[in-house]
């Protein structure tokens, strides 16, 4: 490789607007991996470049293609949002650069994004959800009645599919589901989703923090009390501070410092992460902290694989053909639910008091359970 030529990972993350509290953790692993991947711990020196998404689609559009088009990049990495996702993954498609993403469940990235053979997303599926929170549902209630809190947006959307994903598998597990038509986020009363849910033992969704939070004071109110709250999204992570109440509501785990995984660029472990982080942000650890640590890992490995680097064509056959043991997990597409889909394995954990995310149930050999499942 020429002396003077450079190899560079762009990422996409929301410094600014609602989402930047999950971009927060993005760029710390960005800062933290800059010198070790520019030293070349993964064969070869590769520069990371960094822009704002402004948590906007248009900001996402326009900082893909500046990365592409002004700093070079050879792959775009982006960790959730569900709308500003895909408009990295539709970006880089129309510019036919290589793209690796994760957080968003593959159903909706699948039904939000153009079919591309050089987009590749690394998460779990609703699927995989709806498994996970049955495993606590049966654990708090049995078999029995879920009501369904769902919105409009695209997650709401897919989530009320009955072909694939959530409703099916929820379904077979023997679990009857009750919901109410979409409510528009930011703006509903719940009194109607209350009603309908007056009588479910378990209640689901993947509402905002501040959604579940009105609906659960509404509830609280009227006096609904479910025996347990499930809800995937924006509760997976500690971004909700001040709302106490939801303290005690289920959640899935992709990664936490206790997961047995080990980084392929300098061998650290997920304790180690999660404790530089918090060292040096005042702020406790985020399940994004491992994702986002795992897509660098993938898109560095294949920068050092491919046949060309410079050839978005061989770096993306690099990607596809990769198997590597992330700080994630394992990235395999060759087992992927769809093509270019990776899964992430999950458990089930539970929000129990001071913020603190317990791993409750779990299936998978990477986590045990620190803790059990309490339930109302």
């Amino acid at each position: 490789m020429a002396a003077d030529r450079q190899l560079i990972i762009g990422v996409v993350l929301a410094r600014t607007g609602r989402l930047a509290p999950l971009g927060e953790p993005v760029d710390f692993v960005a800062d933290l991996l800059a010198p070790k991947l520019r030293a070349g711990l993964v064969g070869i020196p590769i520069e990371i470049a960094v822009r704002d998404s402004a948590s906007t689609v248009a900001g996402a559009r326009a900082a893909t293609e500046r990365l592409i088009t002004e700093d070079g990049a050879r792959i775009v990495i982006t960790v959730g949002g569900s709308a500003v996702l895909p408009a990295v993954a539709g970006t880089c498609h129309r510019l036919g650069t290589p793209c690796v993403s994760t957080t968003l469940p593959w159903q909706v990235y699948r039904d939000s994004c153009p079919p591309s053979d050089r987009a590749f997303h690394f998460c779990w599926g609703l699927d995989d959800v709806a498994s996970v929170f049955a495993d606590m549902w049966e654990r708090a209630a049995g078999r029995t009645t879920v009501g369904c809190l769902w919105n409009d947006g695209s997650q709401g959307r897919a989530l009320r599919e009955d072909r694939c994903g959530f409703l099916p598998v929820a379904r077979l597990r023997g679990h009857d589901v009750v919901h109410q038509p979409a409510y528009s986020e930011g703006t509903a009363d719940f009194a109607a989703q209350v009603e309908t849910f007056r009588d479910v033992a378990v209640i689901t969704s993947a509402a905002s923090a501040s959604d579940l939070g009105a609906f659960l004071d509404r509830a609280t109110e009227s006096g609904l009390r479910p025996a347990l709250v499930t809800c995937s999204r924006w509760l997976t992570y500690p971004f909700w501070r001040g709302r106490h109440e939801l303290d005690g509501v289920a959640t899935i785990v992709s990664w936490t410092p206790s997961h047995r995984y080990l980084s392929t660029v300098d061998g650290s472990t997920p304790a180690q992460l999660a404790s530089a982080y918090e060292l040096a942000t005042g702020r406790p650890w985020a399940q994004p902290l491992g994702l986002a640590y795992a897509v660098f890992e993938i898109a560095a490995h294949a920068l050092a694989a491919a046949a060309d680097p410079d050839d978005p064509a061989a770096v993306a056959d690099a990607v596809r053909t990769l198997r590597l043991d992330t700080m994630a997990g394992r990235f395999d597409l060759s087992g992927g639910p769809a093509p270019g889909i990776a899964r992430i394995a999950l458990a089930g954990g539970q929000w129990q008091g001071d913020r603190r995310l317990s791993v409750v149930r779990s299936r998978i050999p990477a986590v045990a359970p620190d803790a059990a499942l309490v339930t109302r």
